[in-house]
């Protein structure tokens, strides 16, 4: 969650002069813009994933703070709440066997933090929401003991009013409140990050817009959420309303939620943060003592900190980042669309189809964007994150008429998008071997019709058809789950169902 934040009393002239140091930021951020003083391309990325401790049980662990004490590494930090954890891996230049390297530091970094979660009863589990989550889990008492957390949930409250309505229909209906934005701590994520200069910014994040939907068909992983089976993504439903500081009459008057894929595409980086100041009252009014402007006129770099505050108490799907290194801006999209896991795998074979596939749209002479509307991408978003890899999605028709047709998602990946992903991995100067290893893990979920969601689905049916109770057949579902994960095989191997139990020898 970002920045850290010393929690204090905020009081209404503390809000004022944060708006009026919001502004300074944004004409800093013009300034470095028009002068062109951000990084050269120097093609980064970045991964950082939220993770779940369970315990042998499948249940969840609260118990971040002694895991973390053991694990003693400042890759590894908390989360929102107890039985969070997220681990953080170092920028990767895009090239040779990037993604082979990454795999490899990935598995070793989880299996070290696996162990030591192990000294404590509890486990590492990447998956996009836990099953075994029940409400009583998620409150406000089993928020991480941080600052920023707790001032985040008192200010949110204070902005909504009233407890959170939670109400997602899917295959079957959720429906129950929420007096803190502790449910928003079930959502674990993996966070992509890419480096782009401002000239490149606009096309870079309008195509990672574009390829959400696709991102979520091929790898939703959160299907069930306190008992309830509802979206194969649940994740983006859940996150918004768990952090909704609107009203009722205020979402009826149709004002923007926090949580935001977005309205239109865009033509520069500012848009994106000039919209964030336009459309969202600051959360966390916590003022910087730096002048960004005087910082400029003397010849060094503002941190721009109340701008970068703010920005990350809007959750945007695809996010613009400010940051700095070594002294020299720089700016980044960064992707919050997927699920943790399942396996270090798949996780990588995910940011591979990314990472190419952004690529390939963004370099296209005539983009995608120029030829699909806003709101069917937005559209398209909603749609994966119901249906998953049974996702219908709408994509420009080829030939002189154009318009656009509605066709499944594995149809339009595999025939479409891994071909252009590919191509994009070519032109980062990614090795063959690995474009190939890891988008072939994605071609073979669409010729099987499988990912995270629907062997959990499909796993949490067959122990309920064996006779087992609800809450059962979901701990079943997770150990399995877990015991998958940690061998580390792609989801798309796994076998459906529970084992059959041992028959001992006579």
């Amino acid at each position: 969650m970002g920045e850290k934040v010393v929690a204090g009393t905020i009081g209404l002239s503390d809000r004022r002069r944060y708006r009026e140091k919001l502004q300074r930021c944004l004409e800093g951020l013009e300034r470095l813009l028009a002068e062109k003083q951000f990084d050269r391309p120097r093609n980064l990325m970045g991964l950082e994933i939220e993770l779940n401790l369970a315990g042998p049980d499948g249940m969840p662990r609260m118990m971040n703070a002694q895991v973390l004490e053991r694990i003693a590494s400042r890759d590894f930090q908390t989360e929102l709440a107890m039985f969070n954890l997220e681990v953080n891996i170092a920028p990767h230049r895009l090239e040779g066997r990037v993604f082979d390297r990454l795999t490899e530091e990935l598995r070793t970094s989880l299996a070290y933090a696996h162990r030591k979660a192990n000294e404590v009863d509890a486990g590492i589990v990447m998956i996009g929401i836990l099953p075994t989550l029940a409400r009583d889990d998620l409150v406000s008492a089993n928020l991480s003991a941080v600052d920023r957390y707790r001032l985040l949930n008192e200010q949110i409250v204070a902005a909504r009013g009233e407890d959170f309505t939670l109400d997602i229909e899917g295959v079957e209906r959720l429906s129950c409140t929420s007096a803190s934005i502790a449910p928003e701590a079930a959502c674990t994520s993996v966070q992509l990050h890419l480096q782009v200069t401002p000239d490149r910014f606009a096309g870079v994040w309008n195509a990672a817009q574009i390829a959400v939907a696709a991102q979520i068909a091929v790898g939703a992983n959160s299907p069930f959420l306190f008992g309830r089976e509802l979206w194969r993504e649940s994740r983006p439903p859940l996150f918004q309303q768990s952090t909704d500081t609107r009203s009722p009459e205020l979402q009826a008057q149709g004002v923007r939620p926090r949580t935001w894929f977005g309205e239109r595409w865009i033509s520069s980086a500012y848009d994106l943060f000039e919209e964030n100041l336009r459309f969202f009252p600051p959360l966390l009014p916590l003022c910087d003592e730096e002048d960004p402007l005087r910082v400029l006129d003397e010849g060094g770099t503002p941190r721009l900190a109340e701008l970068v505050l703010h920005n990350g108490t809007v959750y945007r799907w695809n996010r613009p980042v400010y940051g700095i290194d070594d002294g020299v801006p720089h700016l980044r999209v960064e992707n919050r669309v997927l699920p943790a896991g399942p396996t270090v795998i798949d996780v990588v074979a995910n940011a591979v189809f990314y990472y190419g596939l952004v690529r390939a749209l963004a370099a296209e002479t005539r983009p995608v964007w120029t030829r699909l509307p806003f709101e069917a991408a937005a559209a398209n978003f909603d749609q994966a994150c119901r249906y998953g890899i049974d996702a219908q999605l709408e994509w420009p028709r080829r030939g002189r008429y154009g318009g656009v047709a509605k066709i499944p998602a594995v149809q339009l990946v595999r025939d479409e998008l891994l071909p252009l992903a590919a191509a994009g991995l070519d032109a980062w100067g990614v090795e063959p071997a690995d474009r190939d290893l890891y988008l072939g893990v994605i071609e073979e979920r669409c010729k099987r019709g499988i990912n995270g969601a629907s062997w959990q689905s499909r796993t949490f049916h067959k122990a309920l058809e064996s006779g087992m109770g609800r809450d059962a057949a979901l701990a079943a579902t997770t150990k399995r789950y877990s015991e998958l994960m940690h061998l580390g095989e792609p989801v798309h191997t796994w076998p459906v169902g529970l084992p059959e139990p041992a028959v001992p020898l006579r």
